[in-house]
């Protein structure tokens, strides 16, 4: 069971959102909030595994309430609700370690097998996102990012590095475990040990790694 916070002013797209999870028996609402000022307090005290974070409030944006959580303890994953794909609120929230975004038209079917897979630890946004959230993730120079993002790389194995350079092209456990010739199981702890040797939260910021270490 996937427990899941909803935070939206929106108490129609709300009960919407309520609606779509409901029909999946793996997921369950645990909290709701309606600005981002609530949202910290919320995650504390219900501890969901995933919040559907709106990007844009009145109060406390969807940002400002995205970095708050993912500073506490063991966080839940994050994942930003918006009208937009280019939102720039949007890309920011997802260099600061938010694991995907869903456009508030996105039919529930898409929906729900999105926020499966961030779920299961993966990302839920196109390689032409994971492009413009790289594009706004630092403002270092590119020297001294290429340099850093060598140097990350090469604390990993020739596997790891592997599967790391293909999360940098955007592609699924499945679609890696295919081309490396293992099982989805298998990735997946290979995921895990890139996650940890690389300092990231989550697979778009191993793909800013990758870009950052230009290697082609």
């Amino acid at each position: 069971m996937t427990r899941i916070a909803i935070i939206d002013d929106d108490a129609l797209v709300r009960a919407g959102l309520r609606l779509i999870l409901g029909a999946d028996p793996d997921l369950e609402v645990v909290a709701e909030g309606a600005d981002g000022a609530e949202a910290v307090d919320l995650v504390r005290q219900h501890r969901p595994d995933l919040v559907l974070m709106d990007i844009r409030m009145p109060q406390v944006n969807g940002l400002v309430a995205t970095e708050r959580i993912l500073v506490l303890p063991d966080p839940p994953k994050v994942i930003i609700l918006t009208t937009f794909d280019a939102d720039d609120l949007v890309l920011r929230a997802l260099s600061v370690g938010a694991s995907g975004f869903l456009l508030k038209d996105t039919s529930p079917e898409r929906m729900l097998e999105d926020i499966r897979k961030v779920a299961d630890g993966e990302q839920t946004l196109s390689p032409s996102v994971v492009a413009q959230v790289i594009a706004v993730a630092t403002n270092r120079t590119e020297l001294s990012r290429r340099d850093d993002a060598r140097a990350a790389l090469d604390s990993l194995s020739e596997r790891e590095r592997e599967i790391a350079l293909a999360i940098g092209l955007g592609k699924t456990n499945a679609e890696i475990a295919g081309t490396q010739y293992l099982s989805i199981a298998t990735v997946k702890s290979h995921v895990t040990r890139i996650l940890d040797k690389l300092g990231a939260s989550n697979r778009v910021q191993v793909a800013i790694v990758v870009h950052d270490a230009d290697l082609d």
